[in-house]
Protein backbone atom coordinates (compact mmCIF):
# COMPACT_ATOMS: atom_id res chain seq x y z
CA UNK A 1 0.00 0.00 0.00
CA UNK A 2 1.48 3.41 -0.96
CA UNK A 3 0.56 7.02 0.72
CA UNK A 4 0.85 9.72 -1.56
CA UNK A 5 0.73 13.35 -0.74
CA UNK A 6 -1.82 15.51 -3.01
CA UNK A 7 0.29 18.54 -1.86
CA UNK A 8 3.93 19.52 -2.15
CA UNK A 9 3.82 21.20 0.92
CA UNK A 10 1.93 19.08 3.15
CA UNK A 11 3.15 18.91 6.82
CA UNK A 12 1.94 16.26 9.18
CA UNK A 13 -1.00 16.93 11.52
CA UNK A 14 0.65 17.20 14.96
CA UNK A 15 3.11 20.27 12.73
CA UNK A 16 0.25 21.99 11.47
CA UNK A 17 -0.22 25.32 13.23
CA UNK A 18 -3.60 25.58 15.18
CA UNK A 19 -4.68 29.02 13.32
CA UNK A 20 -3.37 27.38 9.93
CA UNK A 21 -5.42 24.36 10.75
CA UNK A 22 -8.42 26.67 11.96
CA UNK A 23 -8.70 28.86 8.76
CA UNK A 24 -7.92 25.86 6.32
CA UNK A 25 -11.41 24.07 8.30
CA UNK A 26 -13.47 27.18 7.87
CA UNK A 27 -12.87 27.63 3.79
CA UNK A 28 -12.78 23.97 3.52
CA UNK A 29 -16.68 24.08 5.15
CA UNK A 30 -17.70 27.64 3.64
CA UNK A 31 -16.74 25.31 0.27
CA UNK A 32 -18.33 22.36 1.32
CA UNK A 33 -21.67 24.36 1.89
CA UNK A 34 -21.18 26.20 -1.43
CA UNK A 35 -21.08 23.01 -3.14
CA UNK A 36 -24.17 21.67 -1.13
CA UNK A 37 -26.68 24.60 -2.00
CA UNK A 38 -25.68 23.99 -5.63
CA UNK A 39 -26.31 20.33 -5.59
CA UNK A 40 -29.93 21.00 -4.16
CA UNK A 41 -30.20 22.88 -7.02
CA UNK A 42 -29.14 20.47 -10.00
CA UNK A 43 -29.90 17.21 -7.96
CA UNK A 44 -33.28 17.03 -9.58
CA UNK A 45 -32.08 16.80 -13.02
CA UNK A 46 -30.13 13.46 -12.15
CA UNK A 47 -33.12 11.99 -10.67
CA UNK A 48 -33.75 10.09 -14.08
CA UNK A 49 -31.27 8.79 -16.59
CA UNK A 50 -30.64 11.21 -19.43
CA UNK A 51 -32.17 9.90 -23.19
CA UNK A 52 -29.70 8.78 -26.41
CA UNK A 53 -31.09 10.35 -29.03
CA UNK A 54 -30.74 6.79 -30.72
CA UNK A 55 -30.67 3.03 -30.01
CA UNK A 56 -28.25 1.52 -31.99
CA UNK A 57 -28.23 -2.36 -32.33
CA UNK A 58 -25.94 -3.50 -29.84
CA UNK A 59 -22.33 -5.39 -30.45
CA UNK A 60 -21.67 -9.15 -30.13
CA UNK A 61 -20.87 -9.90 -27.07
CA UNK A 62 -17.26 -11.31 -25.94
CA UNK A 63 -17.04 -14.60 -25.54
CA UNK A 64 -17.72 -15.66 -21.80
CA UNK A 65 -19.37 -12.41 -21.52
CA UNK A 66 -23.10 -12.69 -19.26
CA UNK A 67 -24.35 -9.46 -20.42
CA UNK A 68 -27.98 -9.14 -18.60
CA UNK A 69 -29.44 -6.16 -20.35
CA UNK A 70 -31.70 -5.43 -17.40
CA UNK A 71 -32.22 -2.08 -17.11
CA UNK A 72 -35.37 -0.78 -16.70
CA UNK A 73 -36.21 -3.08 -13.90
CA UNK A 74 -33.19 -2.97 -11.67
CA UNK A 75 -32.50 -0.83 -8.81
CA UNK A 76 -29.47 0.63 -11.22
CA UNK A 77 -30.66 3.08 -14.10
CA UNK A 78 -28.18 4.45 -16.81
CA UNK A 79 -27.04 7.70 -17.91
CA UNK A 80 -24.69 7.33 -21.53
CA UNK A 81 -23.00 10.42 -22.95
CA UNK A 82 -22.79 8.61 -26.19
CA UNK A 83 -24.11 6.00 -28.81
CA UNK A 84 -22.53 2.09 -29.30
CA UNK A 85 -19.32 2.28 -31.42
CA UNK A 86 -16.91 0.05 -32.23
CA UNK A 87 -13.32 -0.18 -30.35
CA UNK A 88 -10.78 1.66 -32.29
CA UNK A 89 -7.34 1.17 -31.49
CA UNK A 90 -6.00 2.78 -28.63
CA UNK A 91 -9.44 4.35 -27.29
CA UNK A 92 -9.85 4.98 -23.85
CA UNK A 93 -11.89 2.28 -21.57
CA UNK A 94 -15.66 3.35 -20.82
CA UNK A 95 -15.53 5.14 -17.41
CA UNK A 96 -18.44 4.16 -14.90
CA UNK A 97 -19.15 7.26 -12.76
CA UNK A 98 -21.02 5.81 -9.45
CA UNK A 99 -22.18 7.79 -6.43
CA UNK A 100 -23.07 8.14 -3.32
CA UNK A 101 -25.56 7.62 -0.58
CA UNK A 102 -28.62 9.37 -0.92
CA UNK A 103 -27.01 11.05 -3.95
CA UNK A 104 -27.46 10.31 -8.31
CA UNK A 105 -25.70 11.24 -11.39
CA UNK A 106 -25.94 15.11 -11.08
CA UNK A 107 -22.98 15.03 -8.44
CA UNK A 108 -20.70 14.00 -11.26
CA UNK A 109 -21.38 16.54 -13.62
CA UNK A 110 -18.48 18.73 -13.85
CA UNK A 111 -16.04 15.57 -13.25
CA UNK A 112 -17.92 14.28 -16.56
CA UNK A 113 -17.35 17.55 -18.44
CA UNK A 114 -13.74 18.09 -17.43
CA UNK A 115 -13.25 14.14 -18.83
CA UNK A 116 -15.18 14.51 -22.18
CA UNK A 117 -13.28 17.36 -23.02
CA UNK A 118 -10.48 15.56 -22.87
CA UNK A 119 -10.95 13.19 -25.27
CA UNK A 120 -13.12 10.24 -23.35
CA UNK A 121 -16.18 9.01 -25.14
CA UNK A 122 -17.36 6.61 -23.24
CA UNK A 123 -18.95 7.52 -20.13
CA UNK A 124 -21.81 6.00 -18.22
CA UNK A 125 -23.44 7.28 -14.94
CA UNK A 126 -25.54 4.81 -13.02
CA UNK A 127 -28.17 5.87 -10.48
CA UNK A 128 -28.77 3.07 -8.22
CA UNK A 129 -31.99 3.26 -6.15
CA UNK A 130 -32.19 4.78 -2.46
CA UNK A 131 -33.88 2.18 -1.34
CA UNK A 132 -31.27 -0.62 -2.44
CA UNK A 133 -31.26 -1.91 0.98
CA UNK A 134 -28.22 -4.55 0.59
CA UNK A 135 -24.07 -3.27 -1.15
CA UNK A 136 -23.97 -7.20 -2.39
CA UNK A 137 -27.09 -6.74 -4.10
CA UNK A 138 -26.45 -2.97 -5.53
CA UNK A 139 -23.21 -4.87 -6.44
CA UNK A 140 -24.04 -7.62 -8.69
CA UNK A 141 -26.74 -5.13 -10.48
CA UNK A 142 -23.33 -3.53 -11.41
CA UNK A 143 -21.61 -6.52 -12.35
CA UNK A 144 -24.81 -7.21 -15.13
CA UNK A 145 -24.67 -2.90 -16.01
CA UNK A 146 -21.17 -3.50 -16.13
CA UNK A 147 -21.49 -6.50 -18.70
CA UNK A 148 -24.16 -4.71 -20.88
CA UNK A 149 -21.55 -1.75 -21.21
CA UNK A 150 -18.98 -3.92 -22.38
CA UNK A 151 -21.22 -5.70 -24.97
CA UNK A 152 -22.47 -2.33 -26.14
CA UNK A 153 -18.65 -0.91 -26.38
CA UNK A 154 -17.11 -3.12 -27.35
CA UNK A 155 -14.29 -3.04 -24.87
CA UNK A 156 -13.60 -5.76 -22.40
CA UNK A 157 -12.28 -3.62 -19.61
CA UNK A 158 -13.75 -0.48 -18.01
CA UNK A 159 -12.57 2.10 -15.50
CA UNK A 160 -14.68 2.84 -12.55
CA UNK A 161 -14.43 6.51 -10.05
CA UNK A 162 -16.90 5.52 -7.09
CA UNK A 163 -17.62 8.72 -4.61
CA UNK A 164 -18.23 7.57 -1.24
CA UNK A 165 -21.01 4.43 -1.07
CA UNK A 166 -20.29 4.54 -4.82
CA UNK A 167 -16.32 2.84 -4.19
CA UNK A 168 -17.26 0.70 -1.48
CA UNK A 169 -20.25 -0.96 -3.69
CA UNK A 170 -17.46 -0.80 -6.88
CA UNK A 171 -14.73 -2.47 -4.62
CA UNK A 172 -17.42 -5.29 -3.27
CA UNK A 173 -17.79 -5.67 -6.70
CA UNK A 174 -14.29 -6.16 -7.85
CA UNK A 175 -13.03 -7.84 -4.78
CA UNK A 176 -16.03 -10.16 -4.25
CA UNK A 177 -17.52 -11.13 -7.55
CA UNK A 178 -14.84 -11.34 -9.71
CA UNK A 179 -15.14 -7.89 -11.66
CA UNK A 180 -11.18 -7.51 -11.48
CA UNK A 181 -11.84 -9.25 -14.89
CA UNK A 182 -13.68 -6.27 -16.18
CA UNK A 183 -12.27 -3.23 -13.90
CA UNK A 184 -8.88 -2.22 -15.45
CA UNK A 185 -8.97 1.01 -12.51
CA UNK A 186 -11.22 1.79 -9.28
CA UNK A 187 -11.18 5.54 -8.53
CA UNK A 188 -12.47 5.75 -4.94
CA UNK A 189 -13.87 9.60 -3.50
CA UNK A 190 -14.48 9.36 0.44
CA UNK A 191 -15.22 5.92 0.43
CA UNK A 192 -15.08 4.13 3.89
CA UNK A 193 -13.00 1.53 2.58
CA UNK A 194 -12.32 0.66 6.75
CA UNK A 195 -15.77 1.62 7.85
CA UNK A 196 -16.53 5.03 9.69
CA UNK A 197 -17.74 6.02 12.55
CA UNK A 198 -19.19 9.05 11.38
CA UNK A 199 -22.54 7.69 9.82
CA UNK A 200 -25.22 9.25 11.58
CA UNK A 201 -28.16 6.48 12.71
CA UNK A 202 -26.46 3.80 11.96
CA UNK A 203 -29.61 1.74 12.77
CA UNK A 204 -31.90 3.83 10.38
CA UNK A 205 -30.45 1.95 7.05
CA UNK A 206 -29.18 -1.37 6.62
CA UNK A 207 -26.67 0.22 3.86
CA UNK A 208 -25.52 2.96 6.54
CA UNK A 209 -24.83 -0.23 9.05
CA UNK A 210 -22.95 -1.75 6.63
CA UNK A 211 -20.81 1.15 6.07
CA UNK A 212 -20.40 1.08 9.93
CA UNK A 213 -16.62 -0.29 11.15
CA UNK A 214 -16.44 -3.65 12.26
CA UNK A 215 -20.12 -4.61 9.87
CA UNK A 216 -19.71 -8.03 8.45
CA UNK A 217 -19.64 -6.47 4.67
CA UNK A 218 -16.06 -4.13 5.94
CA UNK A 219 -14.77 -7.72 7.46
CA UNK A 220 -15.41 -9.58 4.80
CA UNK A 221 -13.52 -6.98 2.24
CA UNK A 222 -10.64 -7.91 4.77
CA UNK A 223 -10.48 -11.24 3.43
CA UNK A 224 -7.66 -12.32 0.93
CA UNK A 225 -8.06 -11.16 -2.15
CA UNK A 226 -5.12 -13.04 -4.08
CA UNK A 227 -4.55 -12.66 -7.91
CA UNK A 228 -6.52 -9.55 -8.18
CA UNK A 229 -6.12 -7.82 -11.21
CA UNK A 230 -7.50 -4.32 -10.50
CA UNK A 231 -5.71 -1.47 -8.98
CA UNK A 232 -6.93 1.15 -7.02
CA UNK A 233 -6.59 5.11 -6.27
CA UNK A 234 -8.32 6.19 -3.33
CA UNK A 235 -8.44 9.52 -2.45
CA UNK A 236 -8.96 11.04 1.09
CA UNK A 237 -8.78 14.24 2.55
CA UNK A 238 -7.93 15.33 6.04
CA UNK A 239 -10.69 17.15 6.31
CA UNK A 240 -13.70 14.53 5.34
CA UNK A 241 -16.14 15.09 8.21
CA UNK A 242 -17.99 11.92 7.06
CA UNK A 243 -14.73 9.80 7.50
CA UNK A 244 -13.98 8.92 10.83
CA UNK A 245 -11.23 8.15 11.38
CA UNK A 246 -10.21 9.91 8.06
CA UNK A 247 -7.67 7.18 7.41
CA UNK A 248 -10.56 5.11 7.05
CA UNK A 249 -10.90 6.10 3.50
CA UNK A 250 -7.57 4.29 2.17
CA UNK A 251 -7.40 1.08 0.61
CA UNK A 252 -5.56 -0.99 3.31
CA UNK A 253 -5.53 -4.77 1.93
CA UNK A 254 -2.04 -6.72 1.32
CA UNK A 255 -3.40 -8.58 -1.65
CA UNK A 256 -4.79 -5.15 -3.62
CA UNK A 257 -2.26 -2.97 -5.55
CA UNK A 258 -3.56 0.15 -3.85
CA UNK A 259 -2.50 3.73 -4.31
CA UNK A 260 -3.97 6.07 -1.68
CA UNK A 261 -3.78 10.02 -2.54
CA UNK A 262 -4.51 12.67 0.38
CA UNK A 263 -5.49 15.62 -0.65
CA UNK A 264 -5.91 18.43 1.65
CA UNK A 265 -7.71 21.52 1.65
CA UNK A 266 -11.12 20.44 1.25
CA UNK A 267 -14.37 18.26 2.55
CA UNK A 268 -16.29 15.14 1.25
CA UNK A 269 -18.72 16.62 -0.84
CA UNK A 270 -15.54 18.56 -2.82
CA UNK A 271 -13.94 15.66 -4.28
CA UNK A 272 -16.45 14.49 -6.96
CA UNK A 273 -16.27 18.31 -8.54
CA UNK A 274 -13.16 19.89 -7.32
CA UNK A 275 -10.87 20.58 -10.95
CA UNK A 276 -7.53 19.59 -9.62
CA UNK A 277 -9.26 16.28 -8.24
CA UNK A 278 -10.84 15.40 -11.61
CA UNK A 279 -7.01 16.28 -12.99
CA UNK A 280 -5.47 14.00 -10.86
CA UNK A 281 -8.40 11.20 -11.87
CA UNK A 282 -7.72 12.18 -15.56
CA UNK A 283 -3.99 11.41 -14.96
CA UNK A 284 -4.39 8.49 -13.21
CA UNK A 285 -6.76 6.95 -15.64
CA UNK A 286 -4.89 7.95 -19.04
CA UNK A 287 -1.44 7.04 -17.27
CA UNK A 288 -1.48 3.61 -15.27
CA UNK A 289 -1.59 5.36 -12.18
CA UNK A 290 2.60 6.95 -13.13
CA UNK A 291 1.09 10.47 -12.42
CA UNK A 292 -0.05 9.88 -8.85
CA UNK A 293 3.25 8.40 -7.99
CA UNK A 294 4.93 11.27 -8.23
CA UNK A 295 4.56 14.29 -5.33
CA UNK A 296 2.84 17.34 -6.50
CA UNK A 297 1.37 15.74 -9.73
CA UNK A 298 -1.55 17.90 -8.60
CA UNK A 299 -2.65 20.35 -5.75
CA UNK A 300 -5.49 21.83 -3.93
CA UNK A 301 -5.50 25.70 -3.65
Amino acid sequence: MKVLSFLPLLLRRSCLPTAWLSSTLLRATALELVILAGHVLIYPSGLTPERRASTPPPLPSPPGNGAGGEEDGDEFTRSADTTALPTAAGERPPVVLLHGFIDNRSVFVLLRRSLARHGWHHLESLNYSPLTCDIRTAAELLDRHVEEICARTGHREIDIVGHSLGGLIARYYVQRLGGDRRVRTLVTLGTPHGGTAAAPLAGAHPIVRQMRGGSDLIEELRLPAPGCRTRFISFWSELDRVMLPVETACVDHPDLDAVNVRVTGIGHLALPVHPAVASAIRQALESDGAAVDAPGAASVA
